[in-house]
């Protein structure tokens, strides 16, 4: 078994703790974690890369193109930057909420329409965009990241058991952090069915 995933978004969307979390719920399955990240141009605003990997027999945390199995994208331009890892195996759940980036911010690039993301993605695998960040405003917005990981795992995409994940977000994060982020994995998972 071996699992690939590629967790896209911009600086301060909680992309890394998510790798984290997931990570550390791989690990409690017994299965071995790569986790590589790309960090852009800035903390904030700048692109975010994260590849994830873990199975029984991983040695790199790279992803060549086109062998993401998921892709979970927090900001949609950034799925669209990001679309050679995926393929026709591949699942890609973005969130419908854009941030404007460094480089949309100064002109630099063009913010695409949501319209022209989703078509380009569909050509490629089967994708689902919703607005995860309306959702996560409900309960706190940092807990975007864990709400899009219910719903992967309330769709079935994600291998790992959802006490395994609990555990994940208990291990990464403060305890006074539990709570809302349980939450939001349960909303997610709500949410895919």
């Amino acid at each position: 078994m071996e699992f690939n995933l590629i967790i896209t978004g911009v600086g301060g969307q909680g992309g890394l703790t998510l790798s984290r979390i997931i990570g550390n719920a791989a690990i409690k399955e017994g299965y071995n974690v790569r986790i590589g990240e790309t960090l852009g141009m800035s903390q904030r605003y700048g692109s975010v890369l994260t590849y994830l990997r873990f199975g029984e027999e991983v040695y790199s945390p790279l992803i060549e193109e086109g062998e993401a199995d998921l892709m979970l994208a927090l900001e949609p331009a950034e799925a669209l930057r990001n679309s050679r890892f995926l393929s026709g195996k591949s699942y890609a759940i973005v969130n419908a909420y854009p941030i404007h980036t460094a480089t949309t911010l100064v002109g630099k690039e063009e913010y695409p329409a949501m319209e022209e993301i989703h078509k380009a993605l569909l050509k490629i695998c089967t994708v689902e965009i919703m607005n995860f960040q309306e959702e996560a405003e409900k309960i706190n917005p940092r807990t975007l990241g864990v709400l899009m990981l219910g719903y992967a795992h309330g769709r079935g995409l994600i291998p790992l058991k959802k006490e395994s994940l609990v555990e994940g977000i208990k291990e990464i994060l403060k305890s006074k952090l539990w709570e809302i982020n349980i939450q939001a994995l349960e909303r997610g998972i709500q949410l895919a069915r």
